[in-house]
């Protein structure tokens, strides 16, 4: 029996997804959360052999870091990313952090099943057609590690970086992600730095290009 752990921050997207889940043979939901952080921690208590991973739920922590401790720690927890958006930047960022599956919400029910099975066994599953992008964007040797300035980031402080462009203050950033106000300090530091920016306006203007604001 495959036992799946499903991460969203809405109810009626959870339900959904325990419906498609439970109506399998070979499948039970051992879990639903609302959270990056709560979703470790039942990852930690359940065991769960598939985590059924929103990408954008609300910080305090995001999909991303909540993915890469998850596949870091437990990597005995296949992750599989649940998003609405087709950005081969987000995939990239999501198999960096050691996704084994990526699959859209628009996507049908045989689909994401299929992705729970494939990645069970020990495959990797993405979305065909993203598959076939991130494929040829593989191939350019000015791909995707080049072309994407945030490539520089951590995990960390792509999340960080978000908070900033949605105009959070550094306390409040402190608060959602549960480190001190100088841990702040020093990631907006960095981030500024490695993307050669000196102006939260800069920053805006980079994450709106690259869809960081509607993580």
């Amino acid at each position: 029996m495959i036992r799946v752990l499903i991460a969203d921050d809405h109810e009626v997207v959870r339900s959904g997804f325990e419906m498609i889940v439970n109506a399998q043979d070979d499948m039970e939901v051992v879990g639903k959360v609302a959270d990056g952080k709560e979703a470790y921690n039942q990852v930690v208590r359940l065991k769960p052999d598939v985590l059924l991973l929103d990408i954008s739920m609300p910080p305090g922590e995001s999909g991303l870091v909540a993915c890469e401790k998850v596949s870091n720690d437990h990597p005995e927890t296949k992750v599989i990313i649940l998003t609405m958006f087709a950005e081969i930047d987000y995939l990239y960022f999501t198999l960096r952090g050691g996704a084994k599956g990526y699959v859209l919400k628009t996507s049908t029910s045989d689909e994401l099943v299929t992705a729970i099975r494939t990645v069970y066994d020990g495959g990797t599953y993405i979305n065909q057609e993203m598959a076939s992008e991130l494929t040829e964007r593989l191939k350019d040797p000015d791909g995707i590690d080049e072309k994407n300035p945030l490539k520089v980031l951590t995990t960390r402080e792509i999340e960080v970086m978000m908070l900033i462009a949605k105009g959070f203050t550094n306390k409040e950033i402190a608060e959602k992600i549960f480190v001190s106000v100088k841990t702040v300090e020093v990631h907006r530091s960095k981030i500024y730095s490695k993307l050669g920016i000196k102006s939260r306006a800069e920053l805006v203007e980079i994450a709106i290009k690259y869809h960081l604001l509607e993580i």
